[in-house]
């Protein structure tokens, strides 16, 4: 009987703070009184992400690590993400004026936009956990993360169509030999040119960076048609792009 009663307390301690934690989301209310569920909270949450509105978010909140792992995992992500790449294709059969002189030049972002960090993101809670550059780039070395098929798709498509792929990406020099070895493993070839960050610019924000390397391939005659991004760091600011797509991506914010 005493053992019972023992396991029975250890047993219900154990799930009131879990009932707290939910209680906490599942009643929740808007301001006119409209009642949300946690699966409402937390694609609420990832909208705003995408749409821009909730921004330098340094951990994704950790009621919505689950749902925001079960999305960038699901069929949804994919299409949304093959949705944008189809936009990409429309635009530039619609409204490119190709010269294919060489100078026609399209920019890719590298990370969740070539390549995939789902699988290091799984192992912190798809962005409940404070990023860890080091670890980050530990696992960057090992060359090992694999390629986003909607996006190898349209890379391959923009290549046969005369179009120079320039990659822009906010990892650093010294990833450089890794980077081109794991994007020639999963069926990246024949680039143009990839830039990555150096020591004299790793002080400024991703959005300048990224900004100033575009005004010089610009200064170098090539005409941008588009860029593809999985962060608005990578599409926005001076000289803008005539079109800039952004992939779906809410497991962190780079500013």
């Amino acid at each position: 009987m005493g053992k019972t009663l023992w396991f029975f307390l250890v047993f219900t301690c154990l799930l009131i703070p879990l009932a707290v934690a939910d209680w906490n989301i599942l009643k929740l209310q808007t301001q006119d009184g409209l009642k949300i569920s946690l699966k409402n909270y937390c694609e609420s949450w990832r909208m705003n992400v995408e749409l821009h509105n909730i921004r330098d978010f340094q951990v994704v909140p950790e009621e919505c690590t689950e749902y925001i792992g079960k999305y960038v995992k699901s069929t949804q992500y994919k299409v949304d993400s093959q949705r944008a790449s189809e936009e990409c294709l429309v635009y530039l059969s619609t409204s490119c004026n190709l010269k294919k002189d060489g100078l026609d030049a399209w920019i890719f972002d590298i990370d969740d936009t070539l390549l995939s960090t789902v699988p290091y993101y799984k192992n912190n809670l798809y962005g409940g956990k404070k990023l860890n550059v080091t670890s980050l780039e530990e696992w960057m070395r090992k060359g090992n993360a694999p390629a986003l098929d909607h996006s190898l798709n349209l890379y391959n498509e923009l290549k046969s169509r005369g179009v120079q792929i320039i990659m822009v990406t906010s990892r650093k020099e010294h990833l450089r030999s890794a980077t081109i070895d794991n994007l020639v493993k999963v069926g990246y070839y024949g680039w143009t040119k990839i830039v990555f960050r150096d020591p004299a610019n790793e002080l400024v924000s991703v959005q300048k960076y990224k900004s100033d390397v575009r005004r010089q391939i610009i200064n170098e005659g090539y005409r941008i048609w588009g860029i593809v991004g999985d962060q608005y760091s990578s599409i926005e600011g001076i000289p803008n792009p005539r079109r800039a797509f952004k992939l779906p991506n809410p497991m962190y914010y780079v500013a």
